[in-house]
């Protein structure tokens, strides 16, 4: 699951206008570096069309990852203040929403309730990121020895709630592209 889908569905309409308000939408072309591993990055990004690649110098550049549409890049360095531990490349042209840094810090020092809920966003993210990485075993993709299999992983009512975030995503997602706020 997408961060974007973790984090904004804990945004309220109000938040997310301020986002599309405060974002800079900018077309980056194939081939063009958004983040350098280990340089400062004055955004946080928000990918509204196309394809990342995400490398690591320490591998001898080789790309570890891929990511689309609805991906949010940069919030490790938000939160923890650190420099990028990757390169980010597109790999087709893009659309991105850029969120300065400067900006968010700001709005998060003046609204207690959206600094709230962005945190409360990233943290669910990160947990499920981890539950995820303790789960499954990285060789033969299966469950743990000794955890039951027998019942569904995700219970009807988690695919309900996951309906409607994904919903809500595709809607917040589409304002962002249009740049339109909900009032």
């Amino acid at each position: 699951m997408s961060k974007a889908l973790f984090i904004l569905s804990e945004l309220i309409d109000r938040d997310i206008d301020w986002i599309i308000t405060s974002g800079n939408r900018e077309y980056i072309s194939a081939g063009t570096v958004l983040i350098h591993e280990n340089e400062p990055i004055a955004a946080l990004y928000i990918l509204l069309e196309g394809t990342l690649s995400i490398s690591v110098a320490a591998l001898g550049d080789r790309e570890i990852n891929r990511v689309t549409q609805g991906e949010i890049l940069g919030e490790m360095s938000f939160i923890d203040g650190r420099l990028p531990s990757a390169t980010v490349t597109a790999l087709e042209d893009c659309f991105i929403l850029a969120i300065p840094r400067s900006q968010l810090t700001e709005k998060m020092d003046q609204d207690v309730l959206f600094s709230l809920r962005f945190y409360r966003a990233i943290t669910k993210f990160l947990s499920s990121r981890l539950r995820n990485t303790n789960t499954i075993t990285p060789d033969a993709q299966t469950m743990p020895s000794g955890q039951d299999t027998s019942s569904p992983l995700i219970d009807p009512e988690a695919t309900h709630q996951l309906k409607e975030q994904v919903a809500r995503f595709s809607e917040v997602l589409q304002r962002l592209r249009d740049g339109k706020s909900s009032g």
